[in-house]
């Protein structure tokens, strides 16, 4: 395994947890931060936007996971990497997005 296959895999982990609040809010028909709304990241983006923005994020973690490297989950090291990117973005959005809809107690 290259140094970068583990990179890559840190980042697959955190485009895919982006994907899922995007995904579930557009599928949901609710409006919902993204950076195309004004101010990017803080304005609020339609429903078809964030599926949208969803879908992309989703497309980018494949094929940092899938398409890069072998990924095997069943391996501690590709677990972690993983895990890791997963674990950062979605801490990184919950402090985000609590600041925006007042989760951030």
């Amino acid at each position: 395994m290259r140094w970068y296959h583990y990179v890559a895999y840190f980042f697959g982990g955190a485009f895919l947890a982006n994907f899922v609040p995007h995904f579930v809010q557009g599928v949901s028909g609710a409006p919902f931060q993204s950076p195309f709304a004004d101010p990017p990241g803080e304005g609020l983006s339609s429903a078809t936007v964030n599926v949208a923005w969803g879908l992309f994020n989703l497309l980018v973690a494949y094929l940092l996971l899938l398409r890069v490297g072998q990924l095997d989950l069943r391996r501690g090291a590709h677990f972690a990497a993983t895990a890791a990117g997963f674990v950062a973005m979605s801490v990184m959005l919950a402090r985000v997005f609590g600041r925006l809809h007042g989760g951030d107690l």
